[in-house]
Protein backbone atom coordinates (compact mmCIF):
# COMPACT_ATOMS: atom_id res chain seq x y z
CA UNK A 1 0.00 0.00 0.00
CA UNK A 2 2.87 2.48 0.65
CA UNK A 3 3.99 2.44 -3.19
CA UNK A 4 0.93 4.01 -4.85
CA UNK A 5 0.79 7.31 -1.63
CA UNK A 6 5.13 7.25 -2.78
CA UNK A 7 4.22 7.81 -6.75
CA UNK A 8 1.40 10.47 -5.34
CA UNK A 9 3.82 12.21 -3.66
CA UNK A 10 6.74 12.10 -5.84
CA UNK A 11 4.31 13.35 -8.91
CA UNK A 12 3.14 16.78 -6.42
CA UNK A 13 6.85 17.60 -6.24
CA UNK A 14 6.95 18.26 -10.12
CA UNK A 15 5.35 21.25 -11.23
CA UNK A 16 2.00 19.84 -13.75
CA UNK A 17 3.32 22.45 -16.01
CA UNK A 18 6.39 21.23 -17.29
CA UNK A 19 4.78 18.03 -18.28
CA UNK A 20 2.70 19.74 -21.48
CA UNK A 21 4.02 22.97 -21.86
CA UNK A 22 5.53 24.95 -24.46
CA UNK A 23 7.71 27.95 -24.82
CA UNK A 24 6.84 30.45 -27.61
CA UNK A 25 10.12 32.26 -28.80
CA UNK A 26 9.94 35.98 -30.35
CA UNK A 27 12.54 36.70 -32.36
CA UNK A 28 12.17 40.65 -31.56
CA UNK A 29 15.48 41.43 -32.63
CA UNK A 30 16.20 43.86 -35.92
CA UNK A 31 18.03 40.55 -37.45
CA UNK A 32 17.27 36.72 -38.83
CA UNK A 33 18.54 34.24 -36.59
CA UNK A 34 19.04 30.17 -36.87
CA UNK A 35 18.26 28.44 -33.88
CA UNK A 36 18.51 24.57 -32.49
CA UNK A 37 16.27 23.85 -30.17
CA UNK A 38 17.24 20.73 -29.68
CA UNK A 39 14.79 19.15 -31.44
CA UNK A 40 15.29 20.91 -35.34
CA UNK A 41 16.59 24.12 -36.73
CA UNK A 42 14.53 27.24 -37.20
CA UNK A 43 15.10 30.32 -39.08
CA UNK A 44 13.43 32.81 -37.35
CA UNK A 45 12.99 36.23 -39.63
CA UNK A 46 12.84 39.97 -37.54
CA UNK A 47 9.64 39.48 -35.85
CA UNK A 48 9.25 35.83 -36.20
CA UNK A 49 8.31 33.07 -33.53
CA UNK A 50 8.56 29.43 -33.22
CA UNK A 51 6.95 27.29 -29.93
CA UNK A 52 8.59 24.05 -28.66
CA UNK A 53 8.26 21.85 -25.95
CA UNK A 54 9.45 23.18 -22.63
CA UNK A 55 11.89 20.55 -21.04
CA UNK A 56 13.95 22.28 -18.28
CA UNK A 57 17.80 21.98 -18.69
CA UNK A 58 17.35 21.79 -22.81
CA UNK A 59 19.92 24.20 -23.84
CA UNK A 60 19.26 26.57 -27.03
CA UNK A 61 21.55 27.28 -29.08
CA UNK A 62 22.09 29.83 -32.55
CA UNK A 63 23.44 27.88 -35.76
CA UNK A 64 24.97 28.82 -39.00
CA UNK A 65 23.42 29.64 -42.08
CA UNK A 66 24.95 27.48 -44.14
CA UNK A 67 24.84 23.86 -42.21
CA UNK A 68 22.95 24.21 -39.23
CA UNK A 69 25.67 23.33 -36.98
CA UNK A 70 25.66 24.40 -33.13
CA UNK A 71 27.05 27.94 -32.57
CA UNK A 72 26.84 30.15 -29.52
CA UNK A 73 24.70 29.22 -26.47
CA UNK A 74 21.47 31.20 -26.18
CA UNK A 75 19.75 30.39 -22.84
CA UNK A 76 19.37 27.12 -21.14
CA UNK A 77 15.73 26.29 -20.50
CA UNK A 78 14.69 26.83 -16.69
CA UNK A 79 11.20 25.83 -14.98
CA UNK A 80 9.69 29.13 -14.69
CA UNK A 81 10.07 29.55 -18.69
CA UNK A 82 7.13 26.99 -19.47
CA UNK A 83 3.75 28.23 -20.66
CA UNK A 84 5.13 31.27 -21.11
CA UNK A 85 6.50 33.76 -24.14
CA UNK A 86 9.83 34.51 -24.54
CA UNK A 87 11.70 37.21 -26.41
CA UNK A 88 15.14 36.71 -27.48
CA UNK A 89 16.62 39.86 -26.26
CA UNK A 90 15.68 39.06 -23.46
CA UNK A 91 17.75 35.74 -23.45
CA UNK A 92 20.82 36.54 -25.43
Amino acid sequence: MTRPIFITFALTLVPVVSFAANIKLINDTKTPIRIHTGTGLVKMNKGGSTSFTCRPGKKIYSATENTGKKKTLIFKVDSNHCGKTIRLTSVM
